[in-house]
C-alpha cells in the first residue's frame, strides 16, 4: 500500500441544495440541507484511503460535537488520526450552496484549522515515513511550508493543491514536486486563462503540474516533456463538491503505486467522475473497487 500523509483542514460541510444559487441580496428556498464531514485535507485523506492508500492525517478539530463526528468519519474511512489534534473551541465549517447543475459556492470558517500553524513533535517523523505528502491551503501557510520543507528534506513527494487560491511563497514552491490547481486556480496564480500557457508558466516554479479541467479532464506538464491531456469520463454531475479532492487523493495513490502518468490521471479522473454523481464531498468518494470498475469499463 502507498503510505500517504495529508496535512490540512477538517471541516463540517453545511450543505444547502437549491434550484439556483442566490444572488447578492436575494433569498431563495432550498429543498434539502445536510451536514457532511469535509474540509480539503479530510476529503483528500478519505479519498486516498478509499482508493487503497495507507493514510494518516495531520490537522485539528474542535472539542464540539462536529469534532467528534469528523474524527469518527475519518477513522471509519480507514484514515489514521493519531496526529489529528483536538483544540478548545469550534471545529471548522464550510457553508455550501449546491445548485441543480451540480455547481457550488462555498464559505469556509476555519475554526480549529486556524490553530494548525506549525508541526508538532512527531509530525516530522510521520511525514518522513511517508511516500507522499498531500497539502492544500485551508490551514495557516506557516504549517503548509513547514510540511513541504520536511517532506523535501526526507525525499518525500509533495503534491500541493493551491486552494483556496492565493499567492504562493517561493519557499513553498521550492519544496513542491507536483502542483495540482484547477484551471481557475492556475489562472489566478499566473494571470493566464489558457490552461496550457498557465501550466507552462508554472513549470518555471515547480517540476510538474497537473491542471484539472472539470468535465474536460486534466492537463499534465513537466519540464522537458510535451504536455499531456487526459479526458474524463462523460457523466451527469449531481454535486461537484469534493471532486478535486477525490482526484488528488486517487492520483496520489496511483502515482505511489508506480502507474504511468497517463494511467494515473485516467484512474484519478474515474474516481472524480464517480464522486460528482453523488451528493456531498466525503460521502461521495468511491471505493477502490468502484474506481477499478469505472476505469476498466
Amino acid at each position: 500500500m502507498t503510505d500517504i500523509v495529508v496535512l490540512g483542514s477538517t471541516n463540517m460541510d453545511l450543505v444547502a441544495y437549491v434550484e439556483k444559487a442566490p444572488q447578492r441580496g436575494e433569498t431563495v428556498t432550498g429543498r434539502e440541507f445536510r451536514t457532511i464531514p469535509g474540509g480539503k485535507g479530510a476529503n483528500q485523506a478519505i479519498a486516498a484511503a478509499r482508493a487503497g492508500g495507507a493514510v494518516s492525517v495531520i490537522g485539528a478539530v474542535g472539542n464540539d460535537a462536529f469534532g467528534s463526528r469528523l474524527r469518527a468519519c475519518l477513522e471509519e474511512s480507514g484514515v489514521r488520526t493519531d496526529h489529528l489534534r483536538t483544540t478548545e473551541g469550534p471545529s471548522g465549517t464550510a457553508h455550501i450552496v449546491v445548485d441543480d447543475e451540480g455547481g457550488n459556492a462555498i464559505v469556509v470558517v476555519p475554526g480549529a484549522n486556524g490553530t494548525v500553524d506549525r508541526l508538532l513533535p512527531g509530525d516530522e517523523t510521520l511525514i518522513a515515513s511517508a511516500g507522499c505528502l498531500l497539502l492544500q491551503l485551508e490551514i495557516p501557510l506557516t504549517a503548509v511550508v513547514a510540511g513541504a520543507r520536511t517532506a523535501r528534506a526526507h525525499g518525500v513527494r509533495t503534491i500541493l493543491t493551491p486552494a483556496p487560491a492565493r499567492p504562493l511563497p517561493p519557499e513553498l514552491l521550492d519544496a513542491t514536486d507536483l502542483l495540482l490547481p484547477n484551471e481557475h486556480e492556475a489562472a489566478a496564480l499566473t494571470g493566464l486563462t489558457d490552461p496550457r500557457q498557465a501550466a507552462t508558466a508554472l513549470l518555471e516554479r515547480v517540476p510538474e503540474v497537473v491542471v484539472t479541467l472539470g468535465a474536460a479532464g486534466s492537463l499534465y506538464a513537466a519540464r522537458g516533456a510535451e504536455p499531456l491531456t487526459v479526458p474524463a469520463p462523460r457523466v451527469t454531475a449531481v454535486d461537484s463538491t469534493g471532486a478535486g479532492d477525490t482526484f488528488a487523493g486517487a492520483l496520489a495513490v496511483a502515482l505511489g503505486e508506480g502507474r504511468p502518468v497517463r494511467e494515473a490521471l485516467a484512474w484519478a479522473a474515474a474516481a472524480a467522475s464517480l464522486s460528482v454523481q453523488r451528493p456531498g464531498a466525503s460521502a461521495s468518494m468511491p471505493s477502490r473497487s468502484e474506481i477499478e470498475a469505472r476505469y476498466t469499463s
